[in-house]
């Protein structure tokens, strides 16, 4: 007879007794969704906890054939509960869900059985999903909640382009970050007094930002311009990807990260695409066209801001990325990031952003497909473009992963040169 996984629920009760547990994945954005939570009600805390025990605890209470990203993720929230940064009888996990075809949609399973195996039933695993699935009474992902959490979404991806184009080139070392974290403690604030989440407030705000940016003095001596693609979860997170922004920094690259909104812009769209595609009813569309249209004008807001002033690079719109990837790749292909993950390296290619890394957890079969099959592609249509792939796993050296990037980085500077002396 088999065991049965746990299902302990997070009361409304524990709203105030319990502390709600994250991993970090955007750095800026989930900044704001701490204090998002914290301000609403909840008591919540980012995970910064870093080292080899992580993977060490997501080998031994995840099945190793599972991706990297829930062994890491898994491994993160287990330590922090097994070497008290959080009291086990008071708190709770909280775990995004897709409910798509990507094994992530069975995180929160893993993450469940996981807990029971290391003597944690007592911890409730909250399911941060628009979908319905697995409600808990204790969490209330309502409206005005759901709308600052997308706002967070949107000033992020700003505050992240902005801060990358400027840090590398200031006079003033650290004045950028300061920046940043300024920004991220006002519009907190506006979020936690009722505002700054509307689509006017958010365009003026927008414009304020980017006007901020615009003001940091300096030195724009050229830089090798690196762009990161790949899985959403090892593309962000400093802990998956072994501090690659800051290693790229660090050997003097400018960097550029494609942002959420575009995921998210993806994610609407696929079941609207689907039913172009294989038909349907278009009234089982109606949501997902309604969170299409939203995030649309979020998106239109920020990079309206970003375009008014010349020394900054706009990124793509969501329909400008759809355009770039349909002349690599059908549209219909949705697993994982699907046919996003070519979009954004035709993208920075075609921005500039010539050496592109594209960050894969081994075993990823969508990642692998679309992105080391489109690699070719990519470099036929844009010859300057420097693309290699990383593969991230528990098996992987970091120095290995450093020796194919400094190659990487060799090539670009060379081809920098080569620029600079023509």
């Amino acid at each position: 007879m088999t065991n049965r996984v746990s299902q302990p629920v997070f009361t409304r009760e524990m709203k105030q007794t319990h502390t709600i547990l994250f991993p970090n994945m955007l750095d800026i954005h989930f900044r704001f969704l701490e204090n998002i939570l914290n301000a609403s009600g909840y008591h919540a805390m980012r995970l910064m906890n870093e080292g080899a025990s992580i993977c060490e605890l997501g080998l031994q209470y995840v099945h190793n054939d599972t991706c990297y990203p829930a062994l890491l993720t898994i491994g993160q929230m287990l330590d922090a509960l097994l070497n008290g940064m959080a009291d086990p009888d008071h708190s709770a996990l909280i775990m995004p869900q897709t409910g798509g075809g990507c094994r992530a949609s069975n995180y929160v399973f893993l993450l469940r059985k996981a807990l029971d195996a290391a003597g944690y039933q007592q911890v409730p695993v909250i399911s941060l999903n628009i979908s319905g699935l697995d409600s808990q009474p204790g969490f209330d992902l309502n409206l005005p909640l759901l709308r600052k959490m997308l706002a967070a979404m949107a000033y992020g991806d700003l505050l992240m382009a902005l801060s990358n184009q400027t840090s590398p080139y200031e006079t003033h070392k650290g004045q950028t970050e300061e920046l940043v974290a300024a920004w991220i403690n006002e519009l907190s604030q506006h979020f936690n007094e009722g505002h700054g989440y509307d689509l006017k407030t958010m365009k003026r705000n927008a414009a304020k930002i980017a006007q901020s940016f615009h003001q940091i003095p300096v030195n724009c001596i050229p830089k090798i311009k690196c762009g990161i693609v790949g899985e959403i979860y090892v593309k962000y997170s400093a802990l998956a990807n072994n501090h690659l922004e800051d290693f790229l920094k660090n050997n003097d690259c400018e960097v550029m990260v494609p942002g959420i909104m575009q995921f998210l812009l993806y994610a609407a769209d696929m079941p609207i695409e689907d039913a172009r595609r294989y038909g349907g009813r278009k009234s089982s569309q109606l949501m997902s066209i309604a969170m299409f249209e939203f995030l649309q004008k979020y998106e239109s807001l920020m990079l309206d801001a970003v375009a008014q002033y010349s020394e900054f690079t706009v990124p793509a719109s969501y329909k400008e990325l759809k355009e770039l990837g349909a002349e690599m790749i059908s549209t219909g292909c949705k697993m994982g990031e699907g046919w996003l993950l070519s979009a954004e390296m035709a993208e920075l290619a075609s921005k500039g952003y010539d050496n592109i890394i594209c960050v894969q957890p081994f075993g990823c079969l969508p990642n692998h497909i679309i992105g080391k099959a489109m690699m070719g592609r990519i470099q036929k249509k844009y010859p300057n473009a420097n693309v290699t792939a990383i593969d991230y796993d528990p098996g992987s050296a970091k120095v290995n992963q450093e020796n194919r990037l400094r190659l990487l980085l060799s090539i670009a500077q060379e081809s920098l040169q080569d620029q600079f002396e023509s």
